[in-house]
């Protein structure tokens, strides 16, 4: 018998192979992503100027769950601060860096840049300008734990949305043949605009210059979970628009006649994206302040390690994003204790070593 000849691919024309699947989502990659998820939250509760067994605050953690009773070993005090004081803190963290990583990984998938930053369209600034009216002008009543008008949340997050509508409209004005990069360009003029409103004002009114660089460097205080009800509703729907539409991040990579050709509308759904990660972004921005890195730092890395598909890469940074700036905030609140560095100074400390050794690594894989 005669051997089956091999497929010459010098003879198949051009177009008749397609490039394989990005490889999916894999079992192992989940499971780290939710095992981080769990050490972040246990380490949360269990580290602080008060440390608790960690064996002990997982029990306890455990008796929140309806029909489960076991004995913690824990005093009414420690359980108390477990519950009331800690949990919610730590559930913060895993919302506002999931959010991020999310909102960051969207960004970079829609704007076809790696690099690209959860603040890319004028969030931070809106928010800047809009948090520094407040506290200049001297609207609101006072905060509860962080010494902040309690409309801090409110105005940062109308002066997110609001800054990323003057992007929009901006990189709108030259027509309907509007790109990322006018939308990029739009978002850098705004981001000037309004933080030359907000140097202006701080100018004219240095007595609130500190309150307003301690919201601006980050926090994650709560003393309930206020905060957390009210980030819940916009984690929840900015997950599951972005990634219900991850999928399509795929086919807008490849380019926009490629991708309409395969029946995609390429302007529709960046636009959704956009609106959905900046939707999220604002409302991280509300609850916590500016945090840089981490919608740089954890997408890219989970692009390195588990795939470049953004299949794997949202739900991934969705979880590690969370672990990520939850392990963050433990080390804000035990490195200079008893007082607390601010969360987006730890950040910045750790990302930006890591960033450095992060592109040298994507060096040499290019090269």
């Amino acid at each position: 018998m005669h051997d089956v000849p091999k497929r010459d691919r010098s003879v198949v024309p051009a177009g008749a192979y397609i490039t394989p699947r990005p490889a999916g989502l894999r079992k192992r990659w989940l499971a780290a992503g939710v095992l981080a998820v769990l050490v972040a939250l246990v380490a949360g509760v269990s580290l602080g100027p008060i440390s608790l067994p960690p064996g002990s605050v997982a029990i306890e953690l455990l008796n929140l769950l309806p029909g489960v009773r076991l004995d913690s070993g824990l005093t009414e005090r420690e359980i108390a601060i477990v519950t009331e004081l800690r949990l919610p803190r730590a559930v913060l963290g895993l919302l506002v860096g999931g959010l991020l990583a999310l909102a960051g990984g969207a960004y970079q998938g829609v704007f076809r840049n790696p690099l690209a930053d959860p603040y890319l369209l004028g969030v931070a600034a809106g928010a800047g300008l809009a948090v520094t009216v407040v506290l200049t002008l001297g609207v609101g009543a006072g905060g509860a734990l962080s010494g902040l008008p309690a409309t801090i949340p409110l105005a940062a997050f109308v002066g997110s949305l609001g800054a990323v509508a003057m992007t929009y409209l901006l990189g709108s004005a030259g027509g309907r043949s509007r790109s990322p990069a006018t939308l990029i360009l739009a978002g850098v003029a705004v981001s000037a605009f309004l933080s030359a409103g907000q140097t202006y004002l701080l100018q004219r009114n240095a007595d609130s210059i500190q309150q307003v660089y301690s919201w601006l460097l980050g926090r994650l205080a709560t003393a309930g979970w206020q905060d957390v009800r009210l980030v819940l509703p916009y984690f929840l729907l900015t997950s599951l628009v972005i990634l219900l539409h991850r999928r399509e991040l795929d086919v807008l990579s490849v380019g926009d006649d490629e991708a309409a050709s395969l029946g995609l509308h390429p302007q529709r759904s960046r636009y959704l994206l956009i609106a959905a990660a900046s939707l999220g972004t604002a409302a991280a921005v509300s609850a916590s302040g500016l945090i840089g890195f981490v919608g740089i730092i954890v997408p890219h890395t989970v692009r390195m390690l588990a795939g470049a598909s953004y299949r794997v890469i949202l739900p991934l940074s969705l979880l590690f994003g969370g672990a990520f700036l939850a392990l963050t905030d433990v080390v804000a609140r035990i490195a200079a204790a008893p007082q607390e560095i601010p969360i987006g100074v730890v950040t910045a400390l750790l990302g930006g070593p890591f960033f450095v050794v992060v592109l040298r690594s994507a060096r040499r894989v290019l090269t």
